[in-house]
């Protein structure tokens, strides 16, 4: 399958985050991809105060993105956005997958929650307007089962074995990664995610500065089970692509049979 990791740039205008976001799968589409990956927090990433307030998985944004897949014919990573959450002082950060038909595939909130505090560098804390999810997700998609998760997750490996026992063979990571971080880790986290599943992995990033004073790192990109980026995006708003290779996995699972031979369980 053809696959595409899209990357923009979010600011505090929903309305033409909405309108990029969908030309970016328009070009997707146009390269032949048969799914894209849009970034955490697709449709708004600014200041608190003007954010749009929670919706339903079936409200405006799920229809958009409803609209977007059946539209063009092709399975849509949604990236993610604020759902309702248990209680009103706190959302979601959910992801939602959309069929070629438009239909709603799956839908996955974010576990793992990011609560940092580096002195003088960041203070972040998602769990003060942010609920946990907590369940795990695969979802099918054609001939892929694609294992979900969201940025700050990648940082747990345990995370990513479970959904490789489940049956994953592509993991799929919207971020907003800071720079600070992201400049020495998120290569390296995505690479050991492939590298120890045996699985493809697809991570759609935001790129660019968004207010208030943050700066996201880009560098979307695809990477193979052998641990290989095959494809990586520039540091600019764009669609790169790339082609899955399920031969290739099952070969790789075969002669490095490292998740066959795993002594450990996780609980």
């Amino acid at each position: 399958m053809r696959v595409a990791v899209c990357q923009l740039n979010a600011r505090d205008d929903r309305a033409q985050n909405l309108r990029v976001a969908r030309d970016l799968l328009e070009r997707a589409a146009a390269a032949g991809a048969e799914m894209a990956v849009l970034p955490e927090y697709v449709d708004y990433l600014g200041p608190a105060r003007g954010a749009p307030k929670p919706e339903p998985v079936d409200g405006e944004f799920g229809a958009f993105f409803a609209d977007a897949a059946r539209g063009l014919g092709m399975w849509v990573h949604a990236g993610s956005f604020h759902e309702v959450g248990p209680e009103p002082e706190r959302t979601y950060n959910t992801s939602l997958v959309f069929a070629p038909d438009g239909t709603l595939a799956a839908t996955y909130r974010k576990i793992h929650l990011y609560d940092v505090e580096i002195p003088g560098r960041v203070s972040y804390h998602e769990s003060r307007a942010v609920a946990p999810g907590a369940e795990t997700v695969v979802a099918d998609v054609s001939d892929l089962r694609l294992g979900l998760s969201i940025c700050y997750d990648l940082r747990f490996p345990e995370l990513y074995r479970r959904l490789a026992l489940a049956g994953a063979n592509v993991l799929v990571v919207p971020a907003a990664f800071m720079m600070h971080t992201g400049r020495d880790h998120w290569e390296v986290l995505l690479r050991a995610r492939a590298i120890e599943n045996q699985c493809y992995v697809l991570a759609a990033g935001q790129i660019g500065d968004h207010d208030p004073g943050r700066t996201c790192y880009g560098r979307s990109m695809i990477v193979d089970p052998w641990g290989t980026v095959i494809a990586q995006a520039p540091d600019a708003v764009g669609v790169t692509v790339a082609d899955l290779d399920l031969d290739r996995l099952s070969t790789i699972r075969a002669e490095l049979p490292s998740l066959a031979n795993r002594r450990l369980t996780t609980s």
